[in-house]
């Protein structure tokens, strides 16, 4: 799979299905498979952290949240980014939320209190920045861990996503600073159709599903890994 720009990988992301964000495949499966420290496999200019909204994976995670409806990008998978397509993700919903609603497995045990305060304050806005949401739901500097751990939990088990960024404003009006990633609910992101389809998937049928398709990417895929990168 030879991948020398923006619309290549689109391509090979859509015939995926899914694919971790960055330059590792982590034992199962990555479309750019070389990080910023290694030199491509093949003859690219596909280049990490040029700038290049073309031929730069690190542009490319927003590019699809600002451009298309049909990838989602987030902390999937062991805890680090990566995509899964409008056509996958009703089998990884199946998966890992096994069509659980967040208050039912908040009160199941399955949900931290720290990613509740977070649930919370992003589904009543609908869309938040990153800053906005540490400010909104009470994270002071001395729980900068505990608001990060909760923030991945929610993206890997599928109640939150990224859904785009946005630049600081300050008390002037002004535009400041690096801009914010915007987080909203999976539901939100994806609308009711996707949560229909998820609710007729049985979760090991969804399971056996994915794992197939992983085979089929990539045939010596770690199977514990597999597990992993399924389950979450």
């Amino acid at each position: 799979m030879i991948i020398k720009n923006y619309n290549d990988f689109v391509s090979a992301l859509l015939e995926a299905g899914f694919s971790m964000g960055g330059g590792n495949s982590e034992g199962v499966f990555s479309i750019i498979t070389w990080n910023w420290e290694e030199q491509p496999p093949y003859d690219t200019p596909v280049c990490w952290h040029t700038g290049d909204p073309e031929t730069d994976p690190w542009e490319w995670r927003m590019r699809v949240l600002d451009e298309r409806d049909d990838i989602a990008y987030g902390k999937f998978f062991f805890k680090k980014s990566g995509y899964i397509t409008k056509q996958w993700i009703p089998y990884f919903l199946a998966a890992r939320r096994d069509n659980t609603l967040f208050e039912e497995a908040y009160e199941e045990g399955l949900i931290s209190n720290y990613a509740k305060r977070i649930y919370n304050v992003v589904a009543g806005h609908e869309v938040l920045p990153l800053h906005e949401i540490k400010q909104l739901a009470g994270f002071g500097k001395e729980e900068k861990s505990q608001f990060d751990r909760a923030l991945t939990e929610l993206q890997m088990k599928l109640y939150l996503t990224m859904c785009g960024r946005q630049q600081k404003i300050s008390s002037k009006g002004e535009e400041y600073g690096w801009s914010s990633t915007v987080f909203c609910t999976t539901e939100r992101y994806w609308g009711e159709e996707i949560f229909r389809e998820s609710e007729k998937i049985e979760k090991a049928e969804a399971i056996e599903k994915i794992a197939k398709q992983i085979d089929a990417l990539n045939q010596e895929a770690d199977q514990k890994k597999m597990m992993r990168f399924i389950k979450g």
